[in-house]
């Protein structure tokens, strides 16, 4: 990490991003340094509906000096879409839920326990919704802060390891790599953080990318 990722990480404050994520968002131009190539961006056909999910940027304040974290999760491998990848906490919208947001806290407290804590959770902002097709989902990712360390309760279900990193590690290009690897029968060039021990790519790369942009802007 250089000096400048260094007095970005020390900078970020809940109001500095919220204050980024009001501001014009650098969009799928962002995000797409971190799409496999190639990749479909928008649904096949423009009155194509695809399912609709809200997922959650979870940031809280983890060790001694307080750094802003950030929550992944590692799926199980027992699920149907998207098995042993690397993901916000989130899934698809319920009847009941009134906007995409309630739909990510709601599937981020049955997934991870975070529950107890949510009268501290302040919403700081959204990105930019993205399409997944091979699940074709559209994604609504909204940001939250809690001003202390959850008390995780993950659903083994669902979630087989929570991946707890600093926002300053995506802020560092020294994690990004990049493999060719056959996908669907087909060689594609997969951007990923290395993150833990794992290739965080995809989607939630594609998220990640967004956010560091938008919050490295304001610098």
């Amino acid at each position: 990490m250089n000096d400048t990722d260094l007095r970005r990480a020390g900078s970020l404050t809940p109001d500095t991003i919220k204050f980024a994520l009001h501001k014009p968002l650098p969009g799928l131009q962002a995000m797409v340094r971190m799409a496999p190539i190639p990749r479909p961006l928008e649904p096949p056909t423009p009155d194509h509906q695809p399912r609709e999910g809200g997922v959650l940027v979870l940031l809280y304040p983890c060790g001694p000096a307080g750094e802003l974290h950030l929550v992944l999760t590692r799926r199980s491998d027992t699920l149907g879409n998207h098995r042993g990848q690397i993901s916000f906490p989130g899934g698809s919208v319920d009847p009941g839920d009134e906007s995409t947001s309630q739909t990510a806290l709601r599937e981020a407290c049955e997934e991870i326990g975070v529950c107890d804590g949510a009268a501290d959770l302040q919403l700081l902002g959204d990105l930019t919704p993205l399409y997944i097709p091979p699940s074709d989902f559209r994604i609504y990712p909204h940001v939250a802060y809690l001003p202390h360390r959850p008390h995780f309760v993950p659903q083994p279900d669902e979630v087989a390891e929570l991946l707890e990193v600093p926002v300053s590690w995506f802020l560092d290009d020294s994690n990004i790599a990049a493999e060719e690897w056959i996908i669907r029968d087909e060689p594609r060039q997969v951007p990923f953080y290395n993150v833990c021990g794992h290739k965080v790519w995809g989607a939630t790369a594609m998220v990640l990318a967004e956010f560091a942009a938008a919050i490295s802007a304001i610098h």
